[in-house]
């Protein structure tokens, strides 16, 4: 993106979220525009949001929101033309479709390099033979409808353009009568992912959202997990960028994105081996936008032991 692109998206950003009335408070605002222009740059493929509101409201009001800007740069640019809003189960995410198409077929390469952590187990363990473990196994699946879903090669304006899409993977209706999968010019749902299979939202959400290390445990094992979690010190590790354009001169550093390890499990810190990796894999999509961000940051804090949430 250019300097006048970026100058462009936080207008029209802000200009329909006047039209539509939504009333963001200013900390919610600013992190949904460093999120729109971190899709917008791709050097996050999805972003789940968790601010600005409750469902079913803040679905209405991020669709809404995603349609107009569509509108009103669609005469002049494609820089919101690849932007989707998603849906699974409670959760939802802003995405970009092609670097998400990208990024599950670099997953399912092994370009991407993932680190999991059972936390059926007291105290948590690094899974050393992924191969070997059935909930790995299962969030394989779920990559592998992913790829259907976003195939890297067929991501034309026909289907992007489409009002509705059933799973390609077998193309059978829900009980319900309603498509497995629906896709629309701002909306996807594929709550059907986790349909019949032990994979649980955070363990999705680790592999989804891009951290290198993914806690895994069953829906069978949650209270096992949260408890498992809730009584270790963790170390946070913090990705942070300042925008080169921002609305307020001198920016100060936001964050792009955090994720949490045990503490006993990354006494290295930032020194680890696979976080070195993780944020030189930042810093390489960093360059190809390096107009709109300064570099990048890694911290890491410590968590001391509290109730969690997964």
């Amino acid at each position: 993106m250019e300097v006048t692109e970026v100058e462009e998206v936080l207008r029209v950003l802000d200009s329909s979220l006047s039209n539509i009335k939504w009333r963001l408070k200013s900390p919610a605002k600013r992190r949904l525009q460093l999120d729109v222009l971190a899709l917008c740059t791709e050097m996050r493929p999805v972003i789940m949001v968790d601010y600005g509101g409750k469902m079913p409201e803040l679905q209405e009001h991020l669709c809404a929101l995603l349609k107009l800007c569509q509108q009103h740069l669609f005469q002049e640019s494609a820089i919101f033309e690849r932007l989707r809003v998603m849906v699974i189960e409670d959760m939802i995410y802003l995405i970009h479709v092609r670097a998400l198409a990208e990024y599950v077929k670099s997953s399912l390469n092994s370009k991407v390099e993932l680190l999991f952590v059972n936390l059926e187990q007291d105290p948590p363990k690094m899974v050393t033979q992924a191969e070997e473990s059935s909930l790995v196994a299962e969030l394989l699946r779920v990559q592998n409808l992913f790829s259907l879903f976003f195939p890297l090669n067929g991501l034309d304006n026909d289907l992007l353009s489409s009002c509705h899409m059933k799973d390609t993977a077998d193309n059978t209706e829900s009980s319900t009568n309603k498509p497995i999968t629906s896709w629309s010019s701002e909306f996807i749902d594929l709550s059907s992912c986790l349909q019949d299979s032990q994979v649980t939202v955070p363990t999705l959400n680790g592999w989804l959202l891009g951290y290198p290390v993914i806690y895994l445990f069953s829906k069978e094992h949650i209270a096992d997990a949260i408890y498992n979690l809730s009584t270790k010190y963790l170390h946070i590790f913090r990705i942070s960028v300042s925008r080169n354009i921002s609305p307020n001169k001198g920016s100060q550093p936001e964050e792009l994105m955090s994720f949490s390890v045990p503490y006993e499990l990354s006494m290295g810190g930032s020194k680890e081996p696979w976080a070195e990796a993780f944020l030189a894999q930042m810093q390489s999509r960093w360059k190809k936008c390096k107009s709109v961000w300064k570099p990048l940051q890694m911290e890491v804090s410590e968590y001391y032991p509290q109730a969690i949430v997964l």
